[in-house]
């Protein structure tokens, strides 16, 4: 295979594109050093994000992505200041998309900054680095005036998995917030604890569907068959796609009291549904959805016809 970086100028050829005084030609040498991911681009590309055209500034932002550590993080937090949104926009999905624990330093000074948009924007790339230190910041954050905070703050208490946590996150299920309420049911996975199925279960009752649609999924992660009752009245949801939830952690419950519920389920215009459904019978692989699971298998849709036949054969070897 030929070095990718064949394709373009050497970094020497770039690096004078960068003083051209047309900004188009400017912003493609910085998008060409990012496609080359050689350690000898990254200093040049940091230094495009001072540039005086924002398109540049953005592509910068954009190829820092292919790179890591203390400098460019550093550099990216620069950016997420920047007076353009498009700019700022770019530094954040960059900025969460590093790995090396050496980055969360700036990122740790950030969580308190005035500015909400760079408050959200230093939780979302704490929450893969998955620092200790970032907890308190978090937990805190669950306070902070603007959603997007509050969500992002979730990210990182989830992601960093302590029991110790668990109050916070029940509280922020009750957040005003649905975009809130549904990251924080979703974080609730985490644990294993009867609070976090009990939390989980209580927003089944959500009034927004996403939020029931995240607690129907995070039940099943859970594991813990106190759920069971919720989930099954959850099959009676108005929206399809949580119901489809609520079958798939039925199935991963091995929920029997599930049986007859799934069963109607088998024959909802939802395709997608039925699937579930019959692979839902088909975990739980009770003798009562023999026939019906049979029925099933001259289905119209080829996905659920295949779904069928795998759950017959657990039937058959249960």
């Amino acid at each position: 295979m030929s070095d990718p970086f064949e394709t373009f100028a050497d970094v020497e050829e770039l690096a004078e594109r960068l003083i051209n005084p047309d900004p188009v030609v400017r912003r493609l040498a910085v998008k060409d050093l990012g496609e080359t991911a050689l350690a000898e681009a990254e200093p040049l590309i940091l230094g495009a994000i001072g540039d005086p055209n924002a398109e540049v500034r953005q592509q910068a932002a954009q190829a820092l992505a292919e790179f890591d550590g203390l400098e460019v993080a550093e550099g990216l937090a620069r950016l997420l200041r920047d007076p353009d949104s498009g700019v700022a926009q770019g530094a954040a999905e960059s900025l969460a998309a590093l790995k090396s624990p050496k980055a969360g330093g700036p990122l740790l000074l950030l969580v308190e900054d005035a500015a909400p948009f760079v408050r959200a924007a230093a939780l979302r790339a704490l929450k893969a680095l998955r620092l200790p230190a970032a907890l308190p910041l978090a937990v805190a954050g669950l306070q902070d005036s603007w959603p997007a905070v509050r969500a992002q703050a979730v990210g990182v208490i989830g992601y960093l998995k302590r029991d110790e946590t668990l109050p916070a996150l029940i509280g922020a299920v009750r957040d005003a917030n649905a975009e809130v309420r549904a990251a924080a049911v979703g974080a609730l996975a985490f644990s294993r604890l009867a609070a976090a199925a009990d939390a989980a279960a209580l927003a089944l009752q959500d009034s927004d569907w996403q939020v029931r649609n995240a607690a129907a999924e995070t039940l099943g992660r859970i594991g813990r068959g106190s759920a069971t009752p919720a989930l099954i009245a959850a099959l009676d949801d108005e929206f399809w796609q949580v119901r489809q939830k609520a079958a798939q952690s039925l199935g991963k419950l091995k929920a029997r009291d599930a049986v007859p519920k799934l069963l109607s389920a088998l024959t909802h215009e939802k395709p997608n549904l039925r699937k579930e459904a019959a692979a839902a019978l088909g975990e739980i692989a009770d003798a009562r959805a023999r026939a019906s699971l049979e029925a099933a298998g001259n289905d119209p849709d080829p996905d659920v016809r295949k779904t069928v036949l795998w759950a017959l054969g657990r039937l058959t070897n249960s």
